[in-house]
């Protein structure tokens, strides 16, 4: 039986899509669109902490306690993100462009994040003294006996000096410069065949500071040039950082 003009007319004003389609249609792209927002500022959100790779462009202060000695460091020169809290440590790992003495930035990312670059940097770690010399004071107690065979002339008016192979010191040689009124310089250093082969920790030598700190820094042997220059800046750098007992009891007592 065919069917009526009404049923028919009915069947073509029907829509080819129907609203309950509409509605789940508009829901799902809703969906979607929500997703892709969110996957957008996830991937953005994400991408900067991958980028950052354990680095921060925040220099808000840290006040860090070792031993006897509080620093007050920006948070940006602090190397690994545990150690950016502020109260005591066993040590705080830092790291510096040279010769600026400065943290992270973004404006110097690329001297951290890439390997290539990272030898115009410098890294310290601060902790307490374990022994009653630093390496200047370590030199004729200690140094001296190890040595093996005559002094050379070294690198930038430095003089070297080789280590005996049962040391320990596995290739490292002593280098070692005097100065007028100061403990002899002292550095150890695995010097490198050629300038392109260096790393960014092929020297390092430890310095005191503060009541009771040893100071450890490490840099590349193209700095050695330097030497003078880097060890005052460190010794400056850490001493400008250390908070005075009184000061901090003034600002406890400021903050009740």
């Amino acid at each position: 039986m065919a069917p009526s003009l009404s049923s028919a007319a009915m069947i073509e004003e029907r829509p080819l899509i129907s609203s309950g389609f509409v509605y789940r249609l508009a829901a799902g792209i809703v969906v979607l669109a929500a997703l892709t927002v969110a996957i957008s500022i996830g991937g953005h959100w994400l991408g900067g902490k991958i980028s950052l790779a354990g680095h921060t462009t925040d220099t808000k202060p840290i006040s860090v306690t070792v031993g006897e000695d509080t620093m007050r460091l920006a948070a940006n020169t602090i190397r690994f993100p545990s150690e950016r809290m502020d109260g005591a440590a066993e040590r705080v790992d830092l790291y510096l462009t040279w010769p600026q003495m400065q943290g992270y930035s973004e404006a110097d990312r690329m001297r951290f994040d890439d390997i290539s670059q990272s030898s115009s940097l410098i890294f310290l770690q601060i902790s307490q003294s374990t022994m009653s010399r630093d390496m200047s004071g370590r030199l004729e107690p200690i140094y001296s006996q190890l040595m093996d065979g005559a002094a050379h002339a070294g690198p930038f008016g430095l003089t070297a000096h080789r280590l005996r192979a049962d040391a320990g010191y596995n290739g490292e040689v002593l280098l070692t410069a005097q100065r007028p009124g100061e403990p002899d310089y002292v550095v150890r250093c695995l010097l490198p065949p050629s300038p392109a082969m260096a790393t960014s920790g092929d020297c390092q030598r430890d310095v005191k500071a503060g009541k009771d700190l040893s100071v450890l820094y490490r840099f590349s042997s193209n700095h050695l040039g330097d030497w003078r220059a880097m060890d005052a800046a460190v010794r400056n750098f850490v001493k400008m950082r250390l908070v005075d007992n009184t000061e901090l009891a003034v600002t406890a007592a400021g903050g009740r």
